[in-house]
This record gives C-alpha cells, sequence and structure tokens, in this order.
C-alpha cells in the first residue's frame, strides 16, 4: 500500500466503485450539490485538505450540522414562545437557551474551519485566510453572532439586574436566523436518493403550517397581554385575569383561536375585539391565503406526479376502444390490444426505456449483460461460439413483456427480428385450411423467428404466448452486422442451426418446402465428405458456404451465404412449367461446385453457366441473392 500511494497521481479518482457502500457515498456525495470541475477529482477517503481543516461533506460533520437542525427546531418554538410568556425567558427555559446558544457558538468557531466549494471552478478552498474572510464579510457571520449572543445573560453580567424588558424578548428573535438551516436540510433530502421526496415534501409542508401556526398565536397572545385593557382583548373577555392564570392555559386558547383561524372555520367564540388585534387579524387572514395555496399546490402536485401514469393508461385505452369501434377490429384482436397496453404500464418499472435512453452505452450494455447473458448462452443457436460475440449480441437485444395469448409473431409475415425467451410460455402454430393447429411449445431459453431469419423466407409459424412472457429481441439487421467480422463463429452457429433442423418435427419441416430436400442434400454431403478421408470439411458446409475462406474474400460471403436458383436448361429453350421454376439452392464457393450441384439436381453435367439475359458468369462473388442462373 506504501508504494502505491507513493506511485499514484496526487489527484485521486472520482469514483472507487469497489463496493455499494462507496456508491452510495458517491451518489450523497452528488445529492448535495458538491460537484467537481470536468478533470477535478474529488474522493472522501483521499482527499488533500490542509491541516485543521474540514471537508464539507465529511460524514461526521454532516452529523453536526443534524445535531444543530434538531436544536434550531427548539429555537423556532422557544423564540415566539418567550416572546408571549416572558416568565419562561428567565426562568426554566433560560438554561436550556444558554446551552443551545453554546453549541452554536461552537458552530461558529468551526465555520472558520470548513473548507468551501468556490462556485466558478467547482474547487474545494481550504486556505484558512480566504476561509476566514469569505465567512466574515458575508451577511452570515453578523447574523451568526447576533442570533447566539445571550444578551439578557450579558445585561445581568455588567449591571447585576435581571431584567425581563421587551428589548430583550425581540433580540431573541434573531435566534430564527437559524431557520434557514432547516430548509438547507430539506432542499439536501430531497435530491438525496435514500430518502423518498413524496415525505420528505410532506414533513416540509407539516413543518411550515405547524410554525405559522405557533408564531401567529404566541403573537396574539402577546398583542393581548400588551393591551391597556387586558378585558377588552380577545381572550380577556373569555378568561378573566388571563394575565396570571397558567401558562399553557393562555398557550392553549392561542393554539386554538391560531388553528381556527387558518382552517377558515371561524367558530365565532375567540374574535378579535380591539383595533390592533383586528389589523392582526386582517393580515394574517392574507398571510393563509398565500399559506393555503402554497399546501394546496405542493399536496396536489404531489398526488398528481403519483397518479400520472394511471391517467396516461387510461386515456390510451379510451383512444384504442375509439380505434377499434371505429374500424370495427374483431373482439378478439380488441383484447389483445388491451391486454398488450395495460401489461405495458404494469411493466414501465421494469423497463424504463426512457431512463435506460439516458445512461451512457457501457452502463446499458453493462445492466444487459447482468439480466440476459446468462440466458443467450443457453440457446442452441450460441452454443460454443466466443464469449465475444455473445456479448455483442446481448448489448443489441432490447427486452419486451407480452401478455398471455397474444401473437409474437404472424405466420407468413417478413423475418425483421428474432426472439429468445426468457420467461414464460410459447405456442408454435400454423393455419390449415382455416384452422389453428399447435405444433409444439417453446420454453426458458428457447428460441423463435430464427429459421426465416436465417433462411430469409417468410416465418412459417405464427407464435402466441401461453401466459406473461419475457423475451429479448434481436434485430434481423443487427445480427447480420455483428456477425460478418466474426467468421469463426458464423461456421460454429450455422452448423448449431443445421443441428437443430434435423432435431426439427417432421410436422414443422414439412410446413417449410425446401428444407426437407436441403437437409437430404446435407446428409449425402456428409457421407461423401465421409468417404473421403481428405476432405476435412463439416458436415453441410458446402453447400451453406461455410468453408475456408480465401484470404482475399469477404468474412460476410461466408457467415451468409448467397441464396440463388439454379435452372438445367439454356434461357432460350422452350420448357415444361416444373423445369421453369427452377431450384433454390445455396451458392457453393467455386464454378466447379456449382456445377456439381447442378449436376446432382438435373442428372446431367453442365459447361455454361449465364444469366436469364444471357451473359455469362465468370465470377460467383458477383451474383446477388435470388438471381436464376441457367447451367446447360
Amino acid at each position: 500500500m506504501s508504494s502505491y500511494s507513493e506511485t499514484r497521481s496526487p489527484l485521486p479518482l472520482l469514483f472507487r466503485r469497489h463496493s455499494s457502500v462507496e456508491i452510495i457515498k458517491n451518489l450523497a456525495s452528488v445529492s448535495s450539490s458538491l460537484l467537481p470541475a470536468f478533470g477535478t477529482v474529488v474522493d472522501e477517503g483521499h482527499i488533500h485538505l490542509k491541516k485543521y481543516v474540514i471537508a464539507p461533506y465529511d460524514r461526521r460533520y454532516r452529523w453536526w450540522q443534524t445535531f444543530l437542525v434538531v436544536l434550531v427546531v427548539y429555537s423556532a418554538w422557544a423564540s415566539p414562545f418567550e416572546l408571549a410568556f416572558k416568565k419562561v425567558a428567565t426562568g426554566s427555559l433560560m438554561a436550556v437557551d444558554l446551552t443551545v446558544d453554546a453549541f452554536f457558538a461552537i458552530d461558529i468557531i468551526l465555520t472558520f474551519f470548513v473548507a468551501y466549494l468556490d462556485k466558478s471552478t467547482y474547487l474545494l478552498v481550504d486556505d484558512h485566510k480566504k476561509i476566514a474572510a469569505r465567512y466574515v464579510t458575508k451577511l452570515w457571520f453578523p447574523m451568526d453572532v447576533a442570533s447566539t449572543l445571550p444578551f439578557q445573560l450579558i445585561y445581568r453580567i455588567f449591571t447585576g439586574k435581571l431584567r425581563r424588558g421587551e428589548a430583550f424578548s425581540f433580540l431573541n428573535l434573531l435566534r430564527l436566523w437559524r431557520l434557514r438551516r432547516v430548509s438547507q436540510l430539506f432542499s439536501r433530502l430531497e435530491k438525496d436518493t435514500r430518502f423518498s421526496y413524496f415525505w420528505t415534501r410532506y414533513c416540509k409542508l407539516i413543518c411550515v403550517t405547524l410554525f405559522a401556526v405557533h408564531s401567529a398565536g404566541c403573537f396574539y397572545f402577546w398583542l393581548a397581554i400588551h393591551h391597556k385593557s387586558p378585558e377588552n382583548t380577545w381572550i380577556g373577555g373569555q378568561v378573566a385575569d388571563f394575565q396570571h392564570r397558567s401558562i399553557w392555559l393562555g398557550y392553549t386558547y392561542s393554539m386554538y383561536w391560531s388553528i381556527v383561524t387558518l382552517t377558515t372555520v371561524g367558530y365565532g367564540d375567540l374574535h378579535a375585539v380591539n383595533t390592533g388585534e383586528k389589523v392582526f387579524n386582517m393580515v394574517y387572514m392574507l398571510f393563509n391565503i398565500g399559506l393555503t395555496a402554497y399546501l394546496i399546490g405542493n399536496m396536489t402536485n404531489l398526488i398528481v406526479h403519483s397518479a400520472v401514469r394511471t391517467f396516461a393508461m387510461r386515456d390510451a385505452i379510451n383512444e384504442i376502444l375509439r380505434y377499434a369501434s371505429k374500424n370495427r377490429l374483431p373482439e378478439g384482436l380488441k383484447e389483445q390490444m388491451l391486454a398488450h397496453l395495460q401489461l405495458k404500464f404494469k411493466t414501465v418499472e421494469l423497463q424504463q426505456e426512457e431512463v435506460l435512453e439516458d445512461l451512457p452505452k457501457a452502463i446499458r450494455s453493462s445492466i444487459t449483460q447482468h439480466l440476459f447473458h446468462r440466458t443467450v448462452e443457453k440457446t442452441y443457436l450460441f452454443k460454443g461460439v466466443s464469449k465475444d460475440l455473445i456479448v455483442q449480441m446481448v448489448s443489441e437485444m432490447k427486452a419486451e413483456y407480452f401478455p398471455p395469448k397474444v401473437d409474437i409473431i404472424l405466420q407468413n409475415e417478413i423475418p425483421t427480428d428474432f426472439y429468445i425467451l426468457v420467461s414464460g410460455s410459447v405456442d408454435v402454430l400454423i393455419y390449415k385450411n382455416g384452422t389453428e393447429q399447435l405444433l409444439t411449445k417453446l420454453g426458458s431459453s428457447d428460441m423463435a423467428g430464427e429459421i426465416a431469419v436465417l433462411l430469409n423466407i417468410p416465418q412459417p409459424f405464427t407464435l402466441r404466448t401461453r401466459r406473461l412472457s419475457q423475451v429479448v429481441r434481436m434485430s434481423h439487421h443487427h445480427f447480420k452486422q455483428i456477425l460478418q467480422p466474426n467468421s469463426e463463429d458464423g461456421k460454429i452457429l450455422l452448423s448449431n442451426f443445421i443441428e437443430y433442423l434435423k432435431s426439427l418435427k417432421q410436422e414443422m419441416l414439412g410446413e417449410i418446402s425446401f428444407l426437407t430436400e436441403l437437409l437430404s442434400d446435407l446428409n449425402t454431403e456428409h457421407i461423401h465428405s465421409s468417404e473421403d478421408p481428405h476432405n476435412q470439411e463439416a458436415p453441410g458446409n458446402r453447400n451453406l458456404g461455410v468453408e475456408e475462406i480465401p484470404e482475399n474474400s469477404s468474412p460476410c460471403s461466408s457467415t451468409f451465404p448467397v441464396r440463388v436458383i439454379i435452372h438445367g436448361h439454356n434461357p432460350n429453350e422452350n420448357t415444361t412449367e416444373g423445369d421453369m421454376m427452377g431450384k433454390l439452392v445455396y451458392l457453393p464457393d467455386t464454378i466447379e461446385d456449382l456445377f456439381r450441384l447442378a449436376e446432382k439436381k438435373f442428372r446431367k453435367r453442365g459447361s455454361t453457366i449465364v444469366m436469364a439475359d444471357g451473359s455469362q458468369v465468370e465470377e460467383l462473388n458477383a451474383l446477388r441473392e435470388n438471381d436464376h442462373l441457367f447451367i446447360f
């Protein structure tokens, strides 16, 4: 460790992803708005600050700030209370006030040693002189001192008298300056992902309401205490000699009036009597209008935000119902549309495509690898291929959910994607003579649609979910694009595909017209290769174009063989309808192999290959998919 510390860069890494605990710490530091500049590093465990300088996001300093917030709550309650009830300010609460002030005095001293974030560079400043100059020249320092000084105790020390003047009561209200700490705490908690945003905002609204009720009630009682005719006040008409009654009796009446007025109930039992009280009532009720609007607005936003997805789902369902009704869609199709839409909204938390799109590609790929790598690895098509190919394939796959009794693939549709079943169950169906026939069932790690994609034919089967199923979808285009530079993996993949075709049920083979003939050719080729000890090709490699790749050929031509239609006659000859159809074959690697293949198909040896327009073929690389070749 010592050698590492000597050789490592003086700028430590911002994120050291060794454990989930460190990741949580990093998230907490981000939520605190301490963001570094580009190229700047901040790591709590490796910060190089000057001696006796505290990092503002140090865990111990954060706990200290949280403890001070608890004391701020006491100050917010005690300051208005001591204004209305002066006895407690010099009695039972005086010792508590002095203790609280002592803690805040310690915090003032600590502030001179806390590094701050430079807003222009987003770097931590740890110079003692700059920290002190910044704190002293701001409004914070004089207000912190003024809200901490025990003026009543200082007066008593210098004069030797204990005085309960109104000036001291109003000076105690300076402690409300500390409320900014509560505001900063809630602001930080709202950004902290470890706490619920809803409950954080809810607690903040409750605190604001309680402080408003408490402050208004205390000040209203202060007005009654200082009126020249105590009986001519809002409480004097209800409680005789209220000045000398219990403090908690007066506080209860004050809170009762404040809550009734805030909620606009207004029973009328406690009402303004003199002019001062009427003016205060008007100001308080105008304040209540703004406070009520603030509370209702915030609560509405919180509630609506939690239900916005439900509103969107209901609107989408209504749109689908109107569309189905207008176009007279069958009930079965309408039910599939509704089931798919409802499942989409139910699984939105699991998919979160809009969230994942905002993440870097590397993180998205890591998520996909974690979720689907093992499933893809188990599929028959990718057995034996390299890990790199599987990683590339999985990175381009998209996850989807399908409700029960919904068609994933329709028979005879264009093959644009193939699917791998992650969970659930799928039926493989065909339509014959207007009726559905069940061929087989697919389960986890089975593939669907890959036959049409690899053979480039319309989908031969319909796939329908039996229950809720999760699949990963791979685009035909992305599949070919990834496989092109991986010729060796392409050979393994095609070999796996051929073996799978051979294991298919006869009912499924019968639905693909040329597949039986193709497999028969592959078996024949396997026999010939077995008889020839010098032929080391894998079974089926010759017809599928996956022989050893020449140096000047493209891997794509080997991985994805071209299919052509061959005819055993001259294009200008009149032939029967059967001969005109030709035979669909995979283009071999050489012209000699093509002649041998044609001889096997048409029982005669040819020596010339021409196109439909009469042009002679000299290089097979010039041919394209579905070209017609005439061999005679």
